[in-house]
This record gives C-alpha cells, structure tokens and sequence, in this order.
C-alpha cells in the first residue's frame, strides 16, 4: 500500500510566487532556457538550469555548474526568498488549464514503493538523463521539481479535497501561459492523518510524468544510505517530492509524429502500401481529421499540394495486449518500422515528437518546413497506461503527453546534506 508523509516544505513568500515558480527544466532546450531566464532573476529556472548563469562554451554538465545552483538555492533562503514551513504538512495543488481543474496532493511518497513496485512506471529511463538530476539533487540537497502520480479515485480523497478548497488558498496566481496555480496548505493533524490514511488503503500510484526526476531521487536516496548505513528510514532523503491526482481529473494529450522522408517510396507507394492495413480517406482541401476513437490516425502529406488523409485501422490489425494494443504501437509496428525504416524511434533522427498542445497546425508547419509527413495521434488513455503499468511493461517512447506541466520551485523538500 501506498506509503506517503507530510514535509516541510521549503517554498517561496506568497507575494513573489509568480515570479519565482517556473516550467520543469526538462522543456526547455539550453538556448531556450537562457532566453526564458533572461530579466527574471527570481525565476526558479535560474537554479534548475544553472548553465544559464554561465556563457554560451562553458561546460553545462560541469561541477561548478552544479555548485551554482547550490549556492543560489542558499542566497534565495537567505534573502527570504524561500521560507521554510515549521511543520510538516501536505498540500493541495489545483492547476486550471481551459476551464478544466485538476486537483493534485503534494506529498513525499516513500523511495521504497517505488523500489518495491508500489510506484508503477511505464517508460524506461535513460542513465545520461538520470545523471544530470542526479547530481543537481545531491548538490543541492532538495528536490526541487515534484513527480507527478497518478492514482484510481477514493471518495474520501475527493470530498477532503472539496472541503479544503473551499478554504483561502495559500497561493494564487496565473501563470503567462495562462494556467492558474492554486494551493492550499493541510497543517491541520486531523486532516494530515486522514489523509496519510486515505493513501495507505491505496494499492498503487502511478508516474505519469517524470520518470526520471523519481528514478534520479531514487538513486540520490540509495547514495545517501550507503553514507549512512545506520539510517532508519524517516530520514528525508528516503522520500521524494511528489504531487498524486486522481486519474479521473486527468486527461493526457496526444503525442504526435513528423517523419522526414518517404524511405524511398513515392506518395502512391507509400499509400498503397497503408492499405494494407488501414481504410485510407483522403480529405479535403483545408479540411483536418477528427479522431475520435482508438485506431484512427491523421496523415498529412506533403509535396506539391499538401493535404490531409484520415486513416482507420482494420479490425484484423487492432490488439488486446497492454502494449501491442497502443495506437502509438500500431503506427509503429505497422508503418514507422516496415514502411517508413524507423526501427528505433528513440534514436532514429527521421522521426521527431510533438506534444499534442501544438496542435495539427504546428504539424503542418513542421511538414512546411522541410519534413515529409506527419502522423495526428488519437490519444492514450488513463486506462491504458494503468493497464500496462500493473502488468509490468513499458509502453513505447513517447505515448504520453500531460497538460497543464506541475511549476517547480512551488514547493520544495530538502534532504540532508
């Protein structure tokens, strides 16, 4: 069951909260990040991409990238930029996307259920990946950037949460891109033990994005253990920082595709060779797909007359398997593999990924500016990746895309050093 506990968070004043709290790191390119950070010297970016506080040639992955971040973690406190909570307490983190709200709990969930599979993933990491946080976490002694979890509805979770938002919050701001971010803080001991309760009934949380903040913490706990082999597990470092949302307030976007050539084959080719296993429509000029169930796609074509088709799979192609079953499987099992070449997606660089946020016109500006085709995803379910993650596999790369993206520098747990 799940094992959750309260924190103090280190977080900043409430009248600096929009300046300081930021996008996750991991969505920015450095170039990006540098522009981003550029007049903002609150914003939290400037401490989770310490290689902006340096010049275009410096080394980013260089220690005294890392000493940088620690040492701007250290004057932010020191100023009372952050503040510390006296005790421990958990929050509630409403993000409103759209008219849609999502209510998420902050907590830190124990690295033992992550180690024990009570934590389910469905994405492999990469160890360059993991190393880069690895090092920023261990530096700086606190986890800066929560998890975001997933769990099935309790009803009681649900009607604590509406008891607590009808509360003033702690924070309330908009964000510039339109995202409001309201929290509320649960220092309440009644309140806490009901929900520390609530969560131990839970059999499994999952990661719905930042599976490699969880496994970087994870692996800055171990490191801290084997400096400590007398710990006893309460220690700070033996949880992370994580935000867990019921899976019916979630809604994942699709994850779109842009390919930059045919593999050699002509437009007529290739079309007929989608026939196979797909009822291919051509659409009309102008006109873009609706997707509106699993097994449809959106092909756009470009050349002298770009142009939509919509695509549906043939009922001897779809699967019941967790993973085989994707849509994101089928594409690239049927086509990206044997049609188009692109054998290992994660490193092809035919293939490129768009979060679903762009929308389709970003996909015909990418097919505008040079690729051949791109592929509008139908998106994956709730279901689907609970399905996969309790049987133990791992989807395909790219399969998720979540909106609205958790604010770092919101709420932060620190660790010993």
């Amino acid at each position: 069951m799940a094992e959750i506990r309260p924190f103090r968070a280190l977080r900043p004043e409430e009248h600096l909260i929009a300046e300081v709290a930021a996008l996750p790191y991991d969505v920015y390119s450095r170039e990006e990040a540098v522009k981003a950070v550029a007049g903002r010297p609150l914003s939290f970016l400037n401490i989770d991409r310490p290689e902006t506080q340096f010049g275009p040639g410096h080394d980013m992955y260089a220690d005294d990238v890392y000493r940088k971040a620690d040492e701007m973690m250290r004057d932010f406190e020191a100023r009372g930029i952050f503040v510390q909570e006296e005790t421990p307490c958990y929050y509630i983190y409403a993000l409103t996307m759209d008219g849609r709200t999502q209510h998420g709990l902050v907590a830190c969930s124990a690295v033992d259920d992550y180690l024990g599979q009570v934590i389910l993933r469905h994405e492999n990491t990469r160890a360059d990946k993991e190393l880069d946080r690895i090092r920023h976490v261990d530096t700086v002694s606190a986890q800066t950037g929560p998890i975001f979890l997933a769990y099935r509805d309790r009803e009681a979770m649900t009607a604590l949460t509406k008891e607590i938002t009808a509360e003033t919050p702690l924070y309330d701001f908009t964000s510039e891109d339109g995202i409001r971010h309201a929290v509320w803080r649960v220092a309440d001991p009644e309140r806490v033990r009901a929900i520390t309760e609530i969560f131990s009934e839970i059999p499994h949380t999952y990661i719905a994005d930042g599976h490699h903040r969880a496994a970087s913490a994870v692996r800055v706990a171990l490191k801290r253990r084997a400096e400590h082999p007398d710990y006893t597990g309460a220690e700070e470092f033996n949880a992370f920082l994580s935000v867990l949302f019921p899976a019916s307030e979630l809604k994942i976007l699709d994850y779109n595709r842009v390919v930059k050539d045919l593999n050699g084959l002509s437009e007529g080719a290739f079309l007929a060779r989608l026939k196979a296993c797909f009822t291919v429509s051509e659409l009309e000029a102008g006109i873009r797909p609706v997707l509106t169930r699993k097994g449809e796609f959106g092909l756009f074509l470009g050349g002298e007359t770009p142009h939509w088709y919509h695509l549906a799979a043939k009922p001897e192609v779809l699967n019941d398997d967790p993973v085989e079953g994707l849509d994101v499987s089928l594409l690239q099992n049927l086509v990206l593999g044997p049609v188009l070449g692109i054998r290992d997606p994660r490193t092809d660089r035919r293939i490129d990924f768009i979060g679903g946020i762009r929308g389709l016109a970003e996909l015909e500006r990418r097919v505008a500016g040079g690729m051949a085709l791109a592929f509008a995803m139908y998106p994956t379910s709730m279901e689907e990746l609970f399905a996969v993650a309790d049987a133990g596999l791992l989807m395909p790369p790219k399969s998720t895309w979540f909106e609205p993206k958790l604010r770092s520098g919101l709420l932060m747990h620190k660790i010993e050093r």
